[in-house]
């Protein structure tokens, strides 16, 4: 997707801009409420992450005002301080599609913009199945399946198969596995994401002459059906 991110703190505008570039999504940066509404009502984007507050004399609430009243149903992510409940209404009823508090998990803010991204393509049909190459997932029975052989997983192989196949050919960070895997906001400087990636080669790659899961030198992991 090409995502718009109007951030003015540049350690958090920095941190979101090179996440979503991992995950294969392109990003147009800017630091100010006026250079971020120009480029808002003069591109055309896929979704668009929008701080609150912002210097430059137009604040992220009169962007996204602007926004609608010009008929823009772009869809926007607000980013904010700001936790009321009287806070994130306003937001809301200012026009925005969603409302998230910081600090906030960057897998969090993926599978919000993601969710997004796919309400704006109007595929609102929730997913029950995921499928690359040969290999199949059936999220209501938990079962997975390669050129139709049943593979046996334990809870938290399931997991990160999921979390792989949802991001099938696009690199996953070991931060990213820890926070939307194992729901770790910090690196436990272990080898548990190494040992639980192996034995799930183990069952989903070993007995195919094809190997799914790949590793990526210095980034992380990728699914990929060549």
């Amino acid at each position: 997707m090409r995502i718009l991110l109007v951030e003015d703190d540049p350690t958090v505008r920095s941190f979101i801009a090179k996440g979503l570039t991992e995950t294969g999504h392109l990003v147009e940066q800017a630091d100010n409420g006026k250079d971020g509404l120009f480029l808002a009502v003069s591109e055309k984007f896929d979704v668009i992450i929008l701080d609150r507050m912002l210097p430059g004399g137009i604040d992220g609430l009169r962007i996204l005002e602007t926004l609608r009243a010009q008929a823009n149903a772009t869809p926007v992510l607000i980013l904010s301080a700001l936790a009321d409940v009287d806070d994130r209404v306003a937001g809301l009823k200012s026009g925005s599609d969603d409302y998230l508090t910081k600090p906030f998990a960057f897998s969090e803010l993926l599978a919000r913009v993601e969710a997004l991204g796919r309400r704006g393509r109007n595929e609102a049909a929730p997913q029950t199945k995921l499928e690359v190459g040969g290999l199949e997932m059936d999220l209501l029975s938990r079962s997975v399946r390669r050129d139709g052989q049943k593979i046996d997983l334990q809870p938290r192989e399931f997991r990160l198969l999921e979390f792989l196949m949802r991001h099938a050919g696009q690199v996953v960070t070991r931060t990213m596995l820890l926070e939307g895997v194992w729901d770790y906001h910090f690196d436990p400087q272990t080898n548990v994401i190494d040992v639980h990636v192996s034995r799930l080669r183990q069952k989903v790659d070993k007995p195919f002459s094809q190997p799914l899961i790949q590793t990526v030198r210095n980034s992380g992991y990728m699914l990929r059906a060549d």
